[in-house]
């Protein structure tokens, strides 16, 4: 397996932010982003306003692919349609990795519009390793497989939600983007150890993490992506640095969406962060890349 990456600390490419990042001017005491996540649908329609801004942004900036409709746990087949669309994007953007998520989002061709979780079995487990190396094989690229929120649990499960993922990742042969404000959602609402989740990683397969801020509604978390990141996964993400060392790092914002600036305000933190775990900027890019 090759060296992962680090591409350092990312924001959501959004409508919203268009002109900001164009006219962003880093200086030394205001660094800037590193790279920009996109989410692949939202560029799939050739021309108009957002490919105009994404040649312009990917010009200057590294970008990865995000998507949120390959509904690969799914029992309908592969949509081969969508694969052709995000293949021939994927040839424009050129991006450092395509990630979509561990979910299904619809049956009999009906999209759902969320990422529901899959009940973690034996028969699942295989079905969607076919359907990730077929996809893999299609695109001729390895893909990130992200840990959705959940808010129920199957009675047909009979492995946990980390041995899931992790046996997919390997038997597939693909990446993992694990999202830290998941991690801690799922935790809560379920009442298990984020850390045993954590744990259960294997580390050369970890090449993203997500943070993202959510609503706590007392006994029950929901990820609304419309919050600033809580305390509690900031603390979170201090652990997964010790436990995986540097990973490329983002910031998921998709309502309320706040100025560019409150943004950069919260990567920096997560900068920080990490430089307070695992050493400067430049040592984490050197250990990531040697």
């Amino acid at each position: 397996m090759t060296q992962k990456p680090f591409l350092g600390y990312g924001l959501g490419l959004r409508p919203d932010h268009f002109e900001a990042i164009l006219n962003d001017t880093p200086s030394s005491d205001r660094p800037s982003v590193d790279w920009f996540e996109i989410i692949s649908e939202n560029f799939m329609v050739p021309g108009g306003k957002p490919r105009h801004y994404l040649e312009r942004i990917r010009e200057r900036y590294p970008l990865v692919m995000h998507g949120v409709s390959l509904s690969i746990g799914s029992t309908d087949p592969l949509n081969m349609e969508y694969l052709e669309d995000l293949k021939d994007l994927a040839r424009t953007v050129n991006p450092q990795w395509i990630s979509d998520h561990l979910c299904w989002t619809g049956q009999d061709g009906l999209n759902l519009h969320d990422l529901m979780p899959l009940p973690y079995t034996e028969e699942s487990l295989n079905h969607v390793v076919r359907r990730i190396r077929q996809v893999q094989d299609y695109l001729e690229q390895h893909i990130l497989i992200e840990n959705v929120s959940s808010y129920l649990t199957y009675n047909q499960s009979d492995m946990t939600e980390w041995a899931f993922l992790r046996e997919i990742a390997e038997q597939a042969n693909c990446y993992i983007l694990l999202d830290i404000n998941n991690i801690y959602v799922s935790a809560f609402n379920h009442d298990f150890d984020p850390e045993d989740y954590l744990k259960a990683m294997p580390k050369e397969r970890v090449y993203q993490f997500h943070l993202a801020g959510h609503e706590h509604n007392g006994d029950y978390i929901v990820d609304t992506h419309d919050h600033p990141v809580a305390a509690e996964v900031w603390a979170l993400y201090r652990r997964a640095l010790e436990h995986f060392g540097p990973v490329s790092t983002m910031i998921e914002r998709d309502d309320h969406i706040p100025p560019y600036e409150d943004l950069l305000a919260e990567l920096t933190q997560a900068r920080r962060i990490a430089q307070e775990v695992v050493g400067s900027q430049k040592g984490m890019r050197q250990e990531a890349t040697s």
